[in-house]
C-alpha cells in the first residue's frame, strides 16, 4: 500500500509541475506557476458521484438592471420560483434522484455513512447550520448603520442571495420536514441587515438567525468549547472556537459566492469559513489568516484547508452550494459585474453551483472566473489551496494538516478532487470525457 500511494503521489506532483509549464506556454503572460495542466486530475472524488459538480444557469431568474433599477436583491427583480427551481435542478442532478425529497434523502444517507453512523435519513430534532457569505455586511467596514441595521453603501454588493437561502430552507423544512427552529442561518461578521432578515424572516420567523451583534431579533455569535488548531501551529495567539450554532449542529451546508478576490484571488466555499470564527481574519491577538491565504507563492501552507477539514466545520458539511446569481471581485466592487465569456454574453451570471465535493466545486468556481477575469483569479497562489485540499494527506508545502487536535496527531485525507476544464467553451472534466476520475460537471440549461 505504501509503494502504491508514493506512485499515484509521483504521478500527481509530476502532472502538476508538469502541467504548470505547459500552461505558462499556453497563456502567455500569465505566470506559470499559477496554472496546472487541464484534465490532470489531483487527490480524490467525494460524493455519491464522486467528483460531481452541477451547474444550473438562468438567465430569466432576474430582470435587474443595475443599480438605478432598484436592488437586486427586491422580489420584484430577482424570481424567487425560478430560484427555488434553479436548487431543485441542482439537488436533483446532484444525486441522480427524481424528487427534491429522493435527492435530500440520498445526501443524508451517504453523509451519514461516512461518518460511520447507520445510513439514514434526516432524523427529526437533528440541528442543521447553514453559512452564507454574507462579507458585504461585515461588522467593522461601515456599510451597514449598527443603529438601524440597514445598508448604507454596498447595496448591491454580491452577498449569498436572501432567494437562495429562502429556497434552501424551503427544501429544509417543507419537504424534508426539519422543524423551523433546528435550523441556524449564520455569519458571524455579519450585522444581518433588514432588508435580508425581513425576507428571510417574513417566511420563516422560527430560523435561528446568527450575526456578529444580535440586535433586532438575530442571535448574537457566541463561541463554543471546541478548538480550533492552525496546521501552522502559530504561537503566542489567542485559541479559536467553533461558534456554538457549529458545534451544535449534526449537519452544515456552505451557502458561499461566485466571485473574485483581490487579495486570495478568489472566494468560494473554501474562503467562506473565513466568517465562521468568533472574530474577524486579521484580528489583534489571534492568528492572522490572511498573510498565508493572499500569498502569490505555492506550495504554502494556506487556511482553507483546516477550514474544511475541521471536525465541526467542513467535516459536518452535507452540501456544497456557489450562488453565482451576481459575480464580481471583492473588495474592488460594490456591485456585480455582467459577464462577456460564453454563455453569458454580457448578461448576469445567474447561475447556481451545487457539489458534495469540496474541492471539485471550487476547481469549477476557479474554471469560471478564470475565464472571465483576466487579473486576481490568474494570480499564482489563487489555486494553491485547491492543490493543498486534494493532497492533504501529502501535500506540496510539507504540512501536517490537522485542525482537530493541539499537536499533530491524524493527518486529513484528501478533501476532494482538482482539476481544469479543457476549455471555456465546453467545460469538459476528465469525468466528462471518460479520461480520469477527476470532476465531472453536468449543466443544466433553464433558459426555456
Amino acid at each position: 500500500m505504501a509503494g502504491e500511494i508514493t506512485r499515484r503521489r509521483f504521478i500527481e506532483r509530476t502532472a502538476l509541475a508538469g502541467g504548470m509549464a505547459t500552461l505558462g506556454s499556453i497563456w502567455s503572460g500569465r505566470p506559470a506557476a499559477a496554472q496546472c495542466a487541464p484534465l490532470q486530475p489531483l487527490g480524490q472524488g467525494k460524493g455519491i458521484h464522486p467528483g460531481r459538480v452541477v451547474w444550473v444557469h438562468d438567465p430569466h431568474v432576474t430582470d435587474w438592471q443595475g443599480p438605478s433599477h432598484g436592488h437586486w436583491y427586491q422580489d420584484d427583480h430577482t424570481s424567487q420560483e425560478r430560484v427555488d427551481g434553479m436548487l431543485a435542478r441542482a439537488v436533483c442532478d446532484l444525486t441522480g434522484q427524481q424528487t427534491v425529497g429522493g435527492a435530500w434523502e440520498k445526501l443524508f444517507q451517504h453523509f451519514n455513512r461516512l461518518q460511520g453512523k447507520p445510513a439514514a435519513a434526516y432524523q427529526p430534532g437533528e440541528k442543521i447550520a447553514i453559512k452564507p457569505n454574507w462579507v458585504g455586511m461585515i461588522w467593522h467596514e461601515g456599510a451597514v448603520d449598527p443603529d438601524t441595521y440597514r445598508l448604507v453603501k454596498r447595496q448591491d454588493y454580491m452577498n449569498t442571495a436572501p432567494q437562495m437561502i429562502v429556497a434552501l430552507l424551503r427544501q429544509l423544512v417543507g419537504v424534508v420536514g426539519v422543524a423551523e427552529s433546528d435550523v441556524t442561518v449564520c455569519d458571524t461578521l455579519a450585522y444581518l441587515v433588514a432588508e435580508y432578515y425581513d425576507i428571510l424572516h417574513g417566511e420563516f420567523p422560527n430560523v435561528r438567525y446568527v450575526d456578529f451583534a444580535g440586535k433586532f431579533g438575530r442571535t448574537q455569535v457566541q463561541a463554543s468549547t471546541e478548538p480550533l488548531y492552525w496546521s501552522c501551529r502559530p504561537e503566542n495567539v489567542a485559541l479559536d472556537y467553533v461558534p456554538t450554532c457549529f458545534a451544535e449542529a449534526s449537519y452544515l451546508i456552505n451557502f458561499a459566492n461566485l466571485k473574485g478576490h483581490a487579495g486570495s484571488g478568489v472566494t468560494l466555499c473554501g474562503k467562506n469559513h473565513f466568517g465562521s470564527l468568533v472574530r474577524w481574519p486579521a484580528q489583534k491577538g489571534y492568528y492572522d489568516m490572511h498573510p498565508h491565504s493572499f500569498s502569490k507563492e505555492t506550495g504554502v501552507y494556506r487556511e482553507q484547508v483546516d477550514l474544511t477539514g475541521h471536525a465541526h466545520l467542513g467535516g459536518k458539511t452535507v452540501l456544497y452550494l456557489i450562488d453565482g446569481l451576481f459575480s464580481g471581485i471583492h473588495s474592488v466592487d460594490s456591485e456585480p459585474r455582467r459577464w462577456k465569456s460564453a454563455p453569458f454574453a454580457g448578461s448576469w451570471t445567474a447561475s447556481l453551483l451545487a457539489s458534495q465535493d469540496p474541492v471539485a466545486i471550487d476547481s469549477v468556481g476557479l474554471d469560471f472566473l478564470r475565464a472571465e477575469y483576466d487579473d486576481f483569479p490568474h494570480h499564482p497562489g489563487a489555486n494553491d489551496y485547491l492543490h493543498e485540499a486534494a493532497l492533504a494527506d501529502d501535500p506540496p508545502s510539507g504540512t501536517f494538516y490537522d485542525p482537530n487536535h493541539a499537536r499533530p496527531e491524524q493527518r486529513l485525507g484528501s478533501l476532494g478532487v482538482h482539476e481544469h476544464w479543457n476549455n471555456p467553451q465546453d467545460k469538459q472534466y476528465s469525468r466528462n470525457l471518460g479520461t480520469g476520475a477527476g470532476i465531472e460537471l453536468v449543466q443544466a440549461d433553464m433558459t426555456v
